[in-house]
C-alpha cells in the first residue's frame, strides 16, 4: 500500500502543517509516502524527511479571473501527473478541497480517496459548491478539524473528526518556558494578512491600548506589509512581523492571544494558533462561532466575543492584565486543556481512518 497525499500551496499556514504531521507519522510506520504539490514555495511542506516528493505547477495571483484561470490550469497539470502515477491499491489523502482534480483522478482511478477538510468559507458560492460537489462524488472517507466542520459541511460520507494537534517538539520547547516572569504585557495575534482575519480591529485596540504592545505576525513578505499599512494609522505600540517560520519566541513573549475573524466573512474551523499559545498558557480571546469554540470556554481560558465588539475585547484584556488571580486561573486551564490534542492521538486517529 502506498499513501498518496495532494496539497495546493505549501506555506507555513495551518493546513500544511497538519499534512506535514501525517506525512511523519506515515514516515514513522515505514510507509510508502508520495507526496504532490506545488513547487518553488518554501513551507512546512519542504524537505519532509522519507517523503517522495513530485511538484505540479500553480501562480497565486492577486487578480481573481487570473487566480482562477491557474487554479483551474493547475488542476489538469495535476489530473496528467497522477493519472499515470496512481494504482487502484493507493490510498490517496486529499488535504483541504482544493485539489479537486485529484479526487477526480482518484475515482477514475478507483482509489480509496481520504479528505482531510478545513474550510468552509469559500468564495464564490458557485466554486464551493462545485469543489464540494467533487468531495460528495470522489471520497470514500472525510475527515474534518472540528465537530463545528463536521457539521457545517456533512456529506454523508464516511465521517470522521479528527482535530489538529500539537507536535511532540512544540510541547517540549513550551514546557521550558511555562511559569517565567514576563517583562512586558504583549497581546500577539497570528493570522494571513486579511481585513476578514480582523487586522484592522488589532490595528484598533492598539490605538485604544498604548500602554499595551500588540504584536501582529502575518503570512505575508513586507512588501504586502507595506501596501496594507500605507493608507492604516499605525501606532507605535503595534509591531507587525512577516511569514515566521518559527513562532516559538512570539508566543514566549506575549501575554494574551487573540483571533479577530469576522465571523459574518470567515469562520474559522479549527484555530491552530490558538491550541499553540494554549500550550504556552496563553488565555485566548476568540469568536463565538466556529471550531475555536471546541477551545476555548467562555470565562475559564479566555473569552468568547464578536471581533466588532472592541471595547468589550478591550477592557478583557485589561482585566486579564490586572488581575493576576483570573490570568493564573485561565492560564492553568489553557495547558490542561492543550494536552489532550497530542501527537499521539493523531497517529492513532489516522492511522485507524487509513487503514478502515
Amino acid at each position: 500500500m502506498r499513501v498518496v497525499a495532494v496539497h495546493l500551496l505549501n506555506d507555513f499556514s495551518g493546513s500544511p502543517k497538519v499534512l506535514m504531521q501525517l506525512l511523519n507519522s506515515c514516515a514513522k510506520k515505514n510507509i510508502e509516502t508520495h507526496l504532490y504539490t506545488c513547487g518553488g514555495r518554501n513551507g512546512f511542506l519542504s524537505d519532509i524527511p522519507k517523503i517522495n516528493t513530485h511538484f505540479y505547477w500553480y501562480r497565486f495571483a492577486n487578480n481573481t479571473v487570473i487566480r482562477l484561470l491557474f487554479f483551474t490550469s493547475s488542476q489538469l497539470f495535476l489530473c496528467l501527473k497522477l493519472l499515470f502515477f496512481l494504482k487502484k491499491s493507493d490510498v490517496l489523502y486529499v488535504n483541504t478541497v482544493l485539489p479537486f482534480g485529484a479526487g477526480i483522478v482518484g475515482l477514475i482511478r478507483g482509489c480509496k480517496v481520504i479528505y482531510h477538510i478545513h474550510e468552509t468559507s469559500i468564495k464564490p458560492k458557485i466554486l464551493k459548491c462545485f469543489l464540494f460537489g467533487v468531495v460528495k462524488k470522489s471520497a470514500t472517507e472525510v475527515i474534518y478539524v472540528s465537530n463545528f466542520l463536521a457539521n457545517q459541511e456533512n456529506m454523508k460520507n464516511s465521517k470522521n473528526v479528527l482535530y489538529n494537534v500539537l507536535e511532540e517538539d512544540f510541547v517540549r520547547r513550551a514546557q521550558q518556558h511555562l511559569n517565567r516572569d514576563k517583562n512586558a504585557k504583549i497581546v500577539l495575534m497570528i493570522c494571513s494578512l486579511k481585513a476578514y482575519k480582523g487586522v484592522n480591529e488589532f490595528i484598533k485596540l492598539a490605538q485604544m491600548n498604548l500602554h499595551i504592545t500588540f504584536k501582529l505576525v502575518v503570512n505575508a513578505n513586507q512588501n504586502d506589509i507595506d501596501d496594507y499599512f500605507k493608507n492604516q494609522k499605525k501606532s507605535k505600540n503595534l509591531i507587525v512581523y512577516p511569514t515566521q517560520k518559527d513562532t516559538h519566541p512570539f508566543y514566549q513573549d506575549a501575554s494574551i492571544l487573540v483571533n479577530l475573524s469576522d465571523v459574518n466573512s470567515w469562520v474559522e474551523t479549527f484555530g491552530l494558533t490558538i491550541l499553540e499559545g494554549m500550550a504556552y498558557g496563553l488565555p485566548a480571546i476568540v469568536p463565538p462561532v466556529g471550531g475555536v469554540v471546541e477551545l476555548i470556554e467562555d470565562g475559564v481560558n479566555g473569552y468568547l466575543i464578536d471581533s466588532k465588539k472592541v471595547e468589550i475585547i478591550s477592557k478583557k484584556i485589561n482585566e486579564l492584565l490586572t488581575n493576576s488571580a483570573l490570568y493564573k486561573s485561565m492560564s492553568k486551564y489553557s495547558i490542561e486543556k492543550s494536552k489532550f490534542f497530542s501527537q499521539d492521538y493523531f497517529d492513532n486517529e489516522a492511522t485507524r481512518i487509513i487503514y478502515k
